[in-house]
């Protein structure tokens, strides 16, 4: 049996599969997203560095929404989330620099409402 010499190579298959890697890759990164939020913290002189527990976050933006674990929340969702927490569990608050003080009056009246005092407020040292 007489063995052929390679003269050419083909590489139409290459770039087909080739291609549908590329439109695979570029499909999957539109739905990576970086979970950050345009935040401004309050800036601050005299701050106090905190243990580091588990303690629940929450976020107040600029326009009064609520935002919990990335995405955001209604208050009613709120109010069943604050519910269920006990007492000694302590919470942060990042809320932007420029939001009405309503907003975070709001915030810290729901959470006086169940009885939650271990309340950090996030800023940033000058």
């Amino acid at each position: 049996m007489e063995e052929k010499e390679f003269d050419n190579i083909n590489v139409i298959p290459l770039v087909d599969i080739m291609l549908v890697l590329l439109t695979i890759v570029l499909v999957t990164a539109t739905f990576i997203s970086i979970k950050a939020l345009p935040l401004k913290l309050p800036e601050t002189k005299y701050t106090k560095e905190l243990p580091q527990k588990r303690a629940i976050e929450l976020t107040a933006t600029k326009d009064g929404k609520i935002i919990y674990e990335d995405k955001e929340i209604t208050l009613k969702d709120l109010e069943m989330l604050l519910s269920s927490l006990s007492e000694e569990t302590p919470i942060v608050i990042n809320i932007d620099r420029d939001s009405a003080v309503q907003n975070l009056v709001n915030l810290l009246d729901l959470l006086k409402k169940y009885h939650l005092s271990r309340i950090s407020i996030k800023t940033i040292q000058k």
